[in-house]
């Protein structure tokens, strides 16, 4: 299970950190994570964020590249991060769930939506869990369609599909 405090602390300090599904930038401050953007959803180049290497990366973003690089050597199946979010209580509600699903496990919307209490929202919790600002840590990866099919990923399918194999989810 994630461990994670919610805040609501907006102040941002973008990091990017190299990872086997390509680069993830990381944004956050000494207090708290705010988000993780995955690959293809941030554009390099231009006001793209710092290396996470460089001095000065606040102690959130700090931990949070360490704590990744350990899951994806296979040293880690839990976070232990404040995290910092934005979102409705709705979304808080679904996006606090999805740290509830166990490293290696998967659910489908439906199930999803029981444990928010909401049994009959499988839609609105598939829509919050879209806007999840801090994928792999909140795991909306471990979220299926129902019949098991992978669904959607804003990462992409082939993201999706990486993650679980790590996991041991899925076979490569």
């Amino acid at each position: 299970m994630t461990t994670t405090t919610l805040t609501r602390k907006t102040a941002v300090e973008p990091r990017t950190i190299e990872t086997p599904i390509g680069t993830l930038a990381l944004e956050g401050t000494d207090d708290a994570l705010t988000r993780v953007l995955l690959p293809g959803s941030f554009a390099p180049g231009a006001g793209a964020p710092a290396d996470d290497r460089s001095a000065g990366a606040p102690s959130a973003v700090a931990a949070a590249a360490h704590q990744l690089a350990e899951y994806f050597a296979g040293q880690r199946t839990e976070f232990d991060l404040p995290l910092s979010l934005q979102g409705t209580p709705f979304q808080r509600d679904v996006w606090g769930a999805l740290a509830e699903i166990p490293y290696g496990h998967t659910i489908a919307y439906a199930e999803l939506a029981e444990m928010v209490g909401r049994p009959r929202a499988y839609r609105a919790v598939g829509q919050a869990n879209g806007a999840n600002p801090i994928p792999i840590i909140l795991p909306c990866h471990r979220v299926l369609a129902s019949g098991g099919g992978l669904g959607g990923y804003g990462g992409g399918l082939e993201t999706k599909h990486a993650l679980l194999a790590l996991e041991g989810v899925l076979a490569c």
